[in-house]
């Protein structure tokens, strides 16, 4: 892991300890390192957790800084950073800009959406990922040797294999159930326990799911899901549709997939929008659990449906211009020209009614002077807009024709 490296460099003297963020799940290790670091290290350690840590708390140690604990500067290790505002973050940034604060904060929510953009440019990230599940059986086995110190004890293997995959890689969780299992289970005449199967699956009711509605793990899933309803692998989108319906999230559900019926299939299959309109409508009428049946119909729809980007990529082309473009006024025989006054000014003169021509098509420009040869849409090569860029290729043949 690279920051044990960093700590074996600064150990050794080869360099001195960074500011560091330790970002990742519950449970993954991020305060026993933090501890680590500081059993090794010669300098004050001060401890805050930002859900109830204040200004005040952080001016307390400031001022140490000027006694004989602080003299070699001190490290500050703040858990749960992401509960501290601007201003707080603010207040540390002058004393580990000049580094006599070293920090070492540790968050589960991404800290570039949550950490004030001064500090965290001091500060190196390390991300710590979700334990396997043969991480968490060392830490099972451990934790099973230190309990025999006390009781006579063991754990089927079917047990530790549970416990390791119903925590959710959260480490912490697994120890508090090996913990819970341990009061549970049956004490026999002979003072020995012995942990079974069912004794885990009593201590675990349910597998441990990662999931925050304002968390990372809401985007990760929410765009996991999307890319793979746009990779058309439709084992994929079940499985993080799955993961969402477990967080009881109906709601980013339904706007994801009516945005993908759009976005991402749009004109290779247009009836997919209104087949998902229904499916949605559906599901807030039932709720869950009824609700996953539509989902599913309309994500397994959506992920086997010929693709598209054409409609998403021309409205932000079009977007794009008007937005930092000078585009230019309406042509005149565009505008408005039902009230009085409107014909001196020039509106709606020479204005052709498409509908009295052929094919109900008749060439006029309709974009302003200044871009009148921009092009925002371009077909994509599914049969449906190929078929309508032929129509549109046809009928310009016939006026182009005619006019010969």
């Amino acid at each position: 892991m690279p920051v044990f490296a960093v700590l074996e460099r600064a150990k050794e003297g080869g360099m001195s300890l960074p500011n560091m963020i330790f970002y990742g799940p519950s449970g993954t290790g991020k305060t026993t390192v933090a501890n680590l670091i500081a059993k090794n290290i010669n300098k004050q350690l001060y401890k805050l957790n930002a859900t109830n840590a204040s200004v005040a708390d952080i001016k307390a140690i400031i001022a140490d800084l000027d006694g004989f604990q602080g003299q070699n500067g001190v490290v500050l290790y703040l858990d749960e950073i992401q509960n501290f505002n601007k201003k707080q973050q603010q207040s540390l940034l002058e004393y580990v800009e000049k580094g006599d604060i070293t920090l070492i904060a540790s968050t589960t929510e991404n800290p570039h959406f949550y950490i004030y953009n001064a500090l965290l440019s001091r500060c190196t990230v390390f991300e710590f990922k979700e334990l396997s599940d043969e991480d968490i059986k060392e830490a099972i086995h451990r934790a099973i040797r230190i309990l025999k110190e006390d009781m006579d004890i063991t754990f089927s293997e079917d047990a530790i294999c549970h416990i390791a995959s119903s925590s959710g890689g959260d480490c912490r969780k697994a120890l508090n159930t090996v913990e819970m299992c341990s009061m549970i289970a049956k004490v026999e005449k002979d003072g020995t326990i012995s942990v079974t199967l069912e004794d885990a699956e009593r201590a675990t009711s349910k597998k441990a799911f990662r999931y925050d509605r304002d968390g990372d793990s809401h985007y990760d899933i929410l765009s996991a899901f999307q890319k793979s309803v746009r990779g058309s692998d439709p084992d994929a989108a079940l499985h993080y549709l799955a993961r969402l319906i477990a967080g009881g999230d109906l709601i980013s559900i339904c706007r994801r997939i009516m945005v993908m019926a759009s976005e991402d299939v749009g004109l290779a299959y247009p009836q997919a929008v209104s087949i998902v309109k229904s499916c949605v409508d559906a599901a807030f009428q039932l709720g869950f659990p009824e609700a996953r049946i539509p989902l599913a119909q309309a994500v397994i729809l959506l992920s086997t449906a010929p693709k598209s980007n054409s409609v998403i990529m021309s409205i932000d082309a079009a977007l794009s211009d008007v937005e930092h473009t000078h585009t230019g006024d309406i042509p005149a025989h565009l505008k408005d020209g039902h009230y009085a006054g409107a014909k001196k000014l020039g509106h709606a003169q020479g204005y052709q009614y498409a509908h009295n021509f052929p094919n109900h098509y008749v060439p006029q420009q309709y974009l302003p002077d200044e871009i009148k040869d921009k092009s925002y849409y371009f077909p994509g090569d599914n049969k449906f807009e190929t078929e309508s860029l032929n129509y549109a290729k046809k009928i310009d043949a016939l006026w182009a024709k005619k006019k010969r």
